[in-house]
């Protein structure tokens, strides 16, 4: 085993996971929901309480894991969770509902990002999580970008994509997508940028004020 795989797998062992968010994990493993890893969930969890969030977007529920690590780190914040499969709404309720989140800290809306985001308020948010619909994600962190405060953080998990945005070979629709994204917001002056590669990898953007 190379010095980088047990790194990785130490980390990956002794990342621990609340109970609540484990029982919730379980519930979007069965109904292939495909929650996040606990890397990338402890990562959601202290950028929160790093900007004191009180108010997050997500989009995509993915039956409640990711909302609940964004909710361990900021106590007080008030959650908007966008996903257009009733399933995994109404399991995110669930796991709500067994962590005791009070219901008036999470708001569950059911449809299409695309059509729920534009008439969302801009920069009145905290976070923004984009954790759907793969082949829109550029459009999606665009609302996001739009949607948050300066000094807000739009994050996007997935953003390795297994593996395939670092082989070349690979050209799909998707990867293109998840490549383009993230040269572009490397390159942009609008926001600060950063790639973590723990557990699937994880895009963070900070949304600065334009120069003078």
């Amino acid at each position: 085993m190379s010095e980088h795989d047990a790194n990785a797998r130490y980390i990956r062992e002794a990342t621990a996971e609340p109970d609540a968010i484990a029982r919730a994990r379980a519930r979007a493993d069965e109904i292939g929901a495909a929650p996040v890893s606990a890397l990338v969930g402890a990562q959601y969890a202290l950028l929160a309480a790093a900007v004191n969030a009180r108010t997050i977007v997500e989009i995509g529920t993915g039956a409640g894991v990711s909302g609940l690590w964004l909710l361990r780190g900021a106590p007080h914040a008030v959650l908007t969770s966008i996903d257009n499969e009733p399933e995994h709404l109404a399991a995110a309720r669930q796991a709500f509902a067994e962590a005791r989140v009070p219901t008036t800290r999470a708001r569950f809306i059911t449809g299409r990002a695309a059509d729920v985001l534009p008439r969302m308020n801009e920069g009145s948010y905290d976070i923004v999580l984009v954790d759907a619909d793969p082949d829109n994600v550029i459009e999606y962190v665009e609302h996001g970008l739009r949607l948050v405060r300066t000094g807000g953080i739009v994050l996007v998990p997935r953003i390795l994509v297994g593996g395939k945005v670092a082989d070349p070979v690979q050209r799909d629709a998707v990867t293109a997508a998840y490549r383009s994204l993230i040269q572009e917001t490397q390159q942009s002056q609008a926001v600060l940028a950063s790639i973590s590669s723990s557990g699937e990898g994880l895009l963070q953007l900070i949304s600065v004020a334009e120069p003078d």
